[in-house]
């Protein structure tokens, strides 16, 4: 019997990170600390392609050598996956290291399936240059949306004061997560600003979001949506 569940139906798709090289990740013994262990990796993978008809996916980093990548991505290819996201750095390699996009190239030429590159996207045009670099399908941003989402407009970023302000708003309506908002407004901060300045203080003492809405100046459309909401206006 499948073990798929009725939830499946609302996912596009799973995806497994393998990447993350965070301490928290390393020392549960996920994200990268998966890289070092391949029979797990496939364990893992033909599992779930097993039980599942939903898609499953996979993100890796690189390893210490580009062939050592390259075994390991033709490993998780053959377990049947719809594609590999491979992050152009290895798990000590830090943010401000440039990504290797040479070796990215090197697990796609290996490959059949899609490969998604991932690594120093910052502007629009980025997007372009990874692909050309690369030959991948399709391009990975994370930090760069974090920082300004309108990244993704062929039309050029627009200020980051109107994008958090706009972000806010989505937020609000959407009733996102108060850590989550946080979290995204402090990444954006922690670029353009810092936090130890009068607004990344109050971001980081807001507890809910009619706090940030307050400093923000927002309260009014915080009434607004809430209202709709309590009143049922607003489903």
């Amino acid at each position: 019997m499948r073990a798929e569940s009725q939830w499946c139906k609302d996912v596009a798709a799973v995806d497994i990170n393998m990447g993350c090289p965070r301490s928290f990740s390393i020392s549960g013994g996920m994200g990268a600390a998966l890289l070092t262990k391949p029979e797990l990796i496939h364990d893992i993978l033909t599992t779930l392609k097993r039980n599942l008809d939903t898609p499953v996916t996979c993100k890796i980093r690189l390893l210490k050598s580009s062939q050592d990548t390259v075994e390991l991505a033709r490993r998780i290819e053959k377990t049947g996956v719809s594609a590999l996201a491979v992050h152009g750095r290895r798990v000590a390699d830090r943010p401000r290291d440039p990504a290797k996009w040479s070796e990215i190239a090197d697990v796609v030429a290996a490959l059949s399936i899609p490969v998604i590159a991932n690594g120093d996207v910052f502007e629009y045009d980025d997007f372009r240059c990874v692909k050309d670099a690369t030959g991948a399908s399709s391009v990975m941003v994370a930090r760069g949306a974090l920082w300004n989402a309108s990244i993704f407009s062929p039309k050029g970023k627009v200020s980051w004061e109107d994008v958090k302000r706009d972000y806010i708003r989505k937020s609000i309506l959407w009733d996102n997560d108060i850590k989550s908002t946080k979290h995204t407004l402090k990444e954006m901060i922690m670029h353009y600003s810092s936090l130890e300045l009068p607004e990344g203080k109050a971001v980081i003492k807001s507890e809910s979001l009619a706090d940030l809405a307050q400093l923000y100046g927002e309260e009014k459309y915080y009434k607004f949506v809430h209202g709709k909401k309590v009143t049922g206006q607003w489903e």
